[in-house]
């Protein structure tokens, strides 16, 4: 990011904040290794051992979870870098594979959001006509182009993301380098529309057209269990929607203000000092979302629980035949 010289005599020197963020933020990036890695390689495990054929929705979340197990593996590099104060500390190849496999994946785990979403949305609100359509076959193919979208939008990543020098820092940092100044109005334009603002849309359409179905049905037969199921139903969207925004509205918003101060439309070092500080903070959040996934989609989930006693009961089961043959 440019430095502009108006505004200079506002200028307050953080130096003491930067370093704390500096120190504290890499420890707490690897704190969120550490759970991503442990949940969602007990989801899969879960998952691929449970003797029982998956779902469709398990399906999807089985795909989210492998989605964000990726994500995380990264998340130490990015630790290393803030800790190296940007100073890129690895090779060249590494600058984009780690870069370009992190954007992939954020696509990626935010459209099986959208995925899961709708699944639910088709189960719940058309039950009937959905019966035909909600095949595991179906959910395989949209898992397996949701996989080749997020690879294909991270092409710009792969190819422009190098390190380069940064003369007025004095650190060579893993940047984007575009040929073109188009470039990042496209890379903005991306990022918020098809990574955040679409997929929003898209699950707040079929959440609230869940909740509406869900409130609808008082068939005198549900009786009690029905407002129970209601009530849950109903809370883990709310979840679902609420984590969601948390997680990545502060980052996109930080975005965008980045692309302001780029256009001029901001300017002086308190914007440009806020931005950078405010971009820091709101990737710990979105970085989040990847660990907290495994606990809203698969915790909180019947199904999911009475896996984990299956496979348990497997497990149970073959110590015993082990141990006393």
């Amino acid at each position: 990011m440019n430095t502009f010289q108006n505004n200079t005599s506002y200028c307050v020197d953080r130096k003491e904040l930067w370093d704390m963020l500096y120190r504290v933020l890499p420890t707490s990036i690897i704190v969120i290794c550490c759970l991503g890695l442990l949940g969602n390689i007990f989801a899969l495990f879960v998952f691929l051992l449970s003797r029982r054929r998956l779902t469709v929705a398990e399906i999807y979340l089985t795909n989210l979870s492998a989605s964000d197990l990726v994500f995380v593996m990264g998340l130490p590099f990015w630790a290393e870098n803030i800790r190296e104060q940007f100073n890129w500390p690895f090779s060249h190849v590494l600058c984009y594979v780690i870069n370009g496999a992190t954007k992939a994946n954020l696509f990626i785990s935010i459209f099986l959001v959208v995925a899961i979403s709708r699944d639910r949305y088709m189960a719940l609100v058309h039950t009937m006509s959905s019966q035909m359509q909600r095949s595991q076959r179906q959910a395989q193919i949209i898992c397996a182009f949701i996989w080749f979208l997020g690879g294909l939008l991270s092409i710009p990543t792969f190819l422009f993301r190098s390190v380069e020098t940064v003369p007025n820092l004095n650190i060579s940092s893993c940047i984007l380098q575009f040929p073109h100044e188009i470039w990042l109005s496209i890379k903005v334009i991306k990022m918020s529309m098809v990574g955040f603002i679409l997929p929003l849309v898209a699950i707040i359409f079929f959440s609230s057209h869940m909740i509406i179905s869900l409130r609808s049905r008082t068939n005198t037969n549900l009786k009690r269990t029905g407002k129970i199921n209601n009530t849950k139903a109903t809370s883990l969207i709310l979840t679902i929607v609420t984590v969601f925004i948390i997680c990545w509205t502060p980052y996109h918003c930080f975005a965008v203000l980045e692309y302001l101060f780029w256009l001029k439309a901001v300017q002086g070092c308190f914007w440009e000092e806020f931005i950078d500080l405010g971009l820091i903070c709101s990737t710990f959040f979105a970085f989040l979302n990847s660990c907290l996934n495994p606990v809203i989609y698969f915790f909180v989930g019947k199904l999911f629980r009475a896996r984990v006693w299956e496979v348990y009961k497997q497990c149970i089961t073959r110590c015993s035949t082990l141990m006393y043959p």
